[in-house]
Order: C-alpha cells, then sequence, then structure tokens
C-alpha cells in the first residue's frame, strides 16, 4: 500500500512480513493487523546529520502513540524504540544508500509476540482494541511530515528538545556494549550521553541500550 504523505511523497505498508527484521538482523515477529510500514528521506544540502533522522522518527511515533493511547505513560528508549510501562511496543530502523534514508516503522498495533526475554506489548493490549492501521498510518504520515519539516527548518535542537521530554528520566539507569551507567541526557547531535560510576562520561554513537 502506498499513500502521498506532505514531506517526501511514499509511504510503502505492507499487510504482513514474512522476513521482518530489526537491528543487527534480528527477527520481527510480524502477524497480522500490526502496522508495517516505510517511508523514504531524501538528503539535502544542509539538512542536519542524517542519524538524527532516527530521533525525528521516534517523536513522530510518539506523538502518534500519545494520540491513540491517552492517559499511558510512553517512553522513548534510545535512539527509536517505545516503551509502555517497560513493555516494549514498536521498533524503528533507519537505513542509507547514497542521499537516500529507508525509515521503516513497526508498530504492535493488534498483537504482540509472547515468550520473549523482554516485556512487549501492544495497543490492543493497552486499550482493549486496535486502532485501523489506515488511520494510524496517516496520522503517522502527518506527523511525521511536520516533524521532517522541523528538523529541517530549525534544525536538530527542537526535536532534541522533545524527545528529552518523551524519553525515560535522566539518572535512569542504563546497560550497554561500552558499560553501564546513568542517562545523561544527548550530546548537541543527538547521540547518548552515558554517566558513569567515577562521574566521567561517556557518548554512545551506535548500539543496544537496555534499562536496568
Amino acid at each position: 500500500m502506498a499513500r502521498d504523505g506532505a514531506a517526501e511523497g511514499l509511504w510503502l505498508r505492507a499487510e504482513r512480513q514474512t522476513g521482518g527484521r530489526g537491528r543487527q538482523g534480528r527477527g520481527w515477529h510480524s502477524p497480522p493487523g500490526n502496522l508495517y510500514a516505510s517511508t523514504l528521506v531524501r538528503l539535502r544540502p544542509g539538512d542536519p546529520p542524517p542519524p538524527t533522522l532516527a530521533l525525528v522518527a521516534a517523536v513522530a511515533l510518539h506523538e502518534v502513540v500519545q494520540a491513540f493511547a491517552p492517559g499511558h505513560d510512553v517512553r522513548i528508549k534510545w535512539p527509536n524504540d517505545l516503551l509502555v510501562g517497560g513493555a516494549k511496543l514498536s521498533g524503528i530502523l533507519l537505513e542509507r544508500a547514497e542521499d537516500a534514508v529507508v525509515i521503516g516503522f513497526g508498530v504492535n498495533l493488534a498483537r504482540h509476540p509472547e515468550g520473549l526475554d523482554r516485556p512487549v506489548t501492544s495497543l490492543a493490549a493497552l486499550m482493549g482494541s486496535a486502532p485501523d492501521v489506515d488511520a494510524f498510518l496517516e496520522t503517522l504520515s502527518q506527523s511525521f511530515a511536520r516533524w521532517l519539516g522541523i528538523w529541517r527548518s530549525e534544525g536538530i535542537a527542537p526535536i532534541r528538545k522533545s524527545w528529552m521530554l518523551a524519553a525515560h528520566p535522566l539518572g535512569t539507569a542504563l546497560s550497554t556494549a561500552q558499560g553501564d551507567g546513568l542517562f545523561d541526557g544527548l550530546d548537541e547531535n543527538g547521540a547518548l550521553r552515558l554517566r558513569l560510576a567515577d562521574g566521567s562520561a561517556r557518548v554512545i554513537h551506535a548500539g543496544d541500550v537496555l534499562l536496568i
């Protein structure tokens, strides 16, 4: 399924996936009824650093999920996973080819997998019923277009500010491949700042982050 968006033009949605994957090639459980959609961003001269599109996508999706699940504490885990009560609701994957960045969204609307080594949830589990997939995607395309426009016209600062407001609190204990520490916000380019036990800070540009 394709639809025109206000920014880059094209969104593609799959009813289901047979080879869905997340970061680092992990499989992504893809039953029907959930959202599997991708959009394309063509990079332009003067755009902010392309990796910060991960924050744009996260802020846009967070805005949409809050609209469809009012009253629930939806949080962003760096760089762009959405958690509700510590359970993962969605994932976003970015892949770049030359001047194009494909941003893929996977959101558990109707179903979520069971028996994983981490808690997961869905909007149906939270709200009692799943939203219409097309309505959810329409709202997401509009939100993403608006935040993409802010990213291009105002830079990363307002994106970073909104991301921080939606993230887990400063001081949250985190575990990374580079070591454990406390969440110390984002640097000016959107990288994760990790405060170590000795008081020093480490900047994380990529990799998995787990809440402790």
